[in-house]
């Protein structure tokens, strides 16, 4: 078959169990691994298969699940077998190794990994496949076997004008209705973080009443002690005040919030907004010709913020500032920078500076 993304496998998956006997699940983004994977396995279930786990790692251990993959099961007719290949699946030998990788544990787990993919080849009707991938990209050999007989999903970080289609998606899994204002607000506050808008749709869902349309009060937060609203954070750095940014930002970090995940979730995201906002407004485009760039509609606060923010700091601030921003992310995740909070205040003071 082919390679999908997480967006549109979902999609598929709500019309029915996907068809294909082999998925694989990969990609750098661990939250949709896991999310498409749930999906995947309450379809399933829904329609009467058995669940069946494994989990797979440096080493050999690969026999239950071929004895699963093809022996019959009298008491489960329709089963789903989902194994996971943990991050140590042939570490010694790399995800893309052949059979003759250095070392007995990576020759093992490469033996086994043939294994498996004649497995794969000789699925019966009543079995389906799901194989969880830690890493990044999935082993090629079983990559090669699932294009040619499944379903690879590469689940990739979503670009800023997928998030309003992920949050529907979400909502009609959760079985919400939003309003269009509370969608705004969701986004506003959560950006990019896929896994907080899950899981402010599923506390709302607790007590949600069925069929109607939830508004932003349903998302209200309260409290002394709360996090504060990532849209606040967002608005201060748009309108360049540096005393409220930074005491959102502390306060933030008080609450639980890391400073890499506030860097790469919002702040990079936001100047990118901004920096393709004053690029447009550069070339004399006006707003409706940025929102069609970013993929929001024209009445939301995101392209507003992001038209204020152009304005403010203009175009060669926000290019510096994102590369600025870009490299501080790939030295947090390297490890090369211990103090992370200075370092992202001494970012965004430098972004605001005169």
């Amino acid at each position: 078959m082919a390679v999908e993304t997480a967006l549109a496998f979902l999609r598929a998956l709500r019309s029915g169990p996907s068809s294909a006997p082999v998925v694989v699940i990969a990609g750098p983004q661990p939250f949709l691994r896991e999310y498409a994977l749930d999906q995947l396995r309450a379809r399933f279930t829904s329609q009467g298969f058995k669940y069946r786990s494994f989990q797979l790692g440096a080493g050999p251990g690969s026999e239950s699940l071929i004895n699963e993959l093809e022996s019959a099961d009298l008491f489960a007719p329709h089963r789903l077998v989902v194994c996971r290949l943990l991050r140590s699946y042939r570490d010694r030998g790399g995800a893309e190794a052949d059979d003759e990788s250095e070392g007995p544990v990576a020759a093992s787990a490469a033996g086994g990994e043939a294994t498996l993919v004649a497995a794969i080849a000789r699925l019966g009707a009543g079995v389906r496949l799901a194989i969880v991938c830690e890493r990044d990209t999935a082993p090629a050999k079983l990559r090669r076997a699932a294009e040619q007989q499944g379903i690879v999903v590469n689940c990739l970080r979503p670009f800023d004008n997928q998030l309003a289609q992920y949050l529907e998606l979400f909502a009609r899994n959760a079985g919400l209705k939003l309003s269009a204002a509370a969608s705004d607000r969701l986004l506003t506050r959560h950006g990019s973080d896929l896994s907080a808008i899950v899981n402010a749709l599923n506390r709302v869902a607790i007590t949600a009443s069925e069929g109607v349309a939830l508004d932003i009060a349903d998302f209200a937060e309260g409290g002394a002690g709360r996090v504060p609203d990532l849209f606040e954070l967002a608005d201060a750095i748009a309108r360049g005040n540096p005393n409220e940014t930074l005491a959102l930002f502390a306060r933030a970090i008080q609450t639980g919030r890391d400073p890499i995940e506030l860097l790469a979730v919002e702040i990079i995201p936001l100047v990118r907004r901004m920096l393709v906002a004053a690029s447009l407004l550069a070339a004399r485009n006006g707003t409706a010709a940025i929102a069609s760039a970013l993929g929001l509609p024209p009445s939301s606060t995101m392209l507003t913020r992001a038209v204020d923010g152009a304005r403010n700091f203009r175009l060669a601030r926000l290019r510096a500032a994102h590369q600025r921003a870009c490299d501080l992310d790939e030295r947090f995740k390297m490890g090369l920078i211990k103090e992370r909070q200075s370092a992202v205040s001494g970012m965004l003071l430098d972004l605001m500076a005169s």
